[in-house]
């Protein structure tokens, strides 16, 4: 029986006009439905198809599974090109038969031809199921870190900037400075120590500048990108940047994730956070997520996540002492190359 379902089964790009069954799919699956979250999705890679891998797995032209991809370029500590599995689903009816590992063969081949070399994604630990599918589709525990911490969680104790810099850990100057003074609360840091606002077409150019002078690379494509999906869909970005002396100092990107993998509540992941090295150590760091966390806690966002590169202890530091802790979560990688 098996093998006549897999031979049935043929695997062709997701399309828009999936999505109801994406969301019939996924609701049998997760037990809730999640539909806008999956049209945001599919919409993305309609705008933006060179970020975003989707397949669709069909039987008897009926959908019988789905699998959907983002391709990463500076996120995540990374130096090199990578897809991250969002969501990936099978009809129940159809589960235990291959259909999954068919999916996963379509994006690894498409990675292969593309130069990427290596299949990433995250799960709760307590989600047996999906870890289990990671294990034996090849997938190995990552060594990034995933942190994260709860919206008005008292835990965090505002205090002094190092360098803090971006997600790569490549940041310049003593990692281990932390002897600034530091601020008073969260709330005064936002108000005074910078001008914060939301991203604008505008800020590339300083933004990408302070990347620069922090990784030593130049990943403008990586940040013209990151820019151009926080202008064009403020549904799920919620970036930032901090102004001193009418010149921008500081920026952080970040996005709303309403669930892949067993998420129960809305999440915000941060993707990159850089501050320009000649105003560090002012708060410009802690006052970004300061006003991070008042702008998700208005759109009822509940928690903040972010995965940190083994290496990149100063920033694992920095963000330790914003409140964040080690999370549920896993983080797995599969190697292609």
């Amino acid at each position: 029986m098996t093998s006549s379902v897999l031979q049935n089964v043929s695997i062709r790009p997701l399309q828009p006009r999936d999505l109801d069954a994406v969301v019939v799919i996924d609701q049998a699956i997760e037990g809730r439905p999640r539909r806008n979250y999956i049209q945001r999705r599919l919409a993305a890679a309609v705008r933006e198809p060179g970020r975003h891998v989707q397949f669709a797995a069909v039987d008897g032209g009926a959908l019988a599974g789905y699998l959907l991809a983002r391709v990463l370029h500076g996120e995540f500590g990374r130096e090199q090109t990578g897809l991250r599995i969002e969501l990936v689903g099978v009809r129940r009816d159809l589960q235990q038969r291959g259909i999954g590992r068919r999916l996963l063969d379509a994006l690894a081949d498409h990675a292969r031809r593309n130069a990427v070399a290596e299949l990433r994604s995250a799960a709760d630990w307590t989600h047996h199921g999906m870890v289990r599918w990671f294990d034996a589709m090849g997938f190995s525990l990552s060594a990034d870190r995933i942190v994260d911490r709860a919206i008005g969680d008292d835990a965090s104790r505002p205090g002094p900037d190092d360098a803090v810099a971006t997600r790569e850990g490549e940041h310049r100057g003593d990692a281990n400075d932390y002897s600034a003074p530091a601020g008073n609360d969260y709330e005064k840091l936002a108000r005074d120590v910078a001008d914060l606002r939301s991203m604008a077409a505008g800020d590339l150019g300083p933004i990408i500048r302070i990347d620069r002078h922090l990784t030593g690379r130049d990943r403008s494509e990586y940040m013209r990108t990151q820019l151009a999906e926080a202008l064009d869909d403020s549904a799920i970005r919620v970036s930032l940047v901090a102004r001193l002396d009418d010149t921008v100092v500081g920026y952080l990107m970040a996005r709303t994730d309403l669930g892949d993998y067993g998420r129960t509540e809305p999440v915000a992941i941060i993707d990159t956070v850089g501050v320009d090295p000649d105003y560090a150590h002012r708060g410009v760091g802690h006052a970004l997520i300061s006003q991070l966390f008042a702008n998700l806690g208005a759109l009822r966002v509940e928690r903040v996540e972010t995965i940190i590169a083994p290496r990149d202890l100063a920033l694992l530091g920095f963000l330790y002492d914003c409140g964040f802790l080690p999370s549920q979560r896993l983080a797995f990688v599969r190697r292609l190359q």
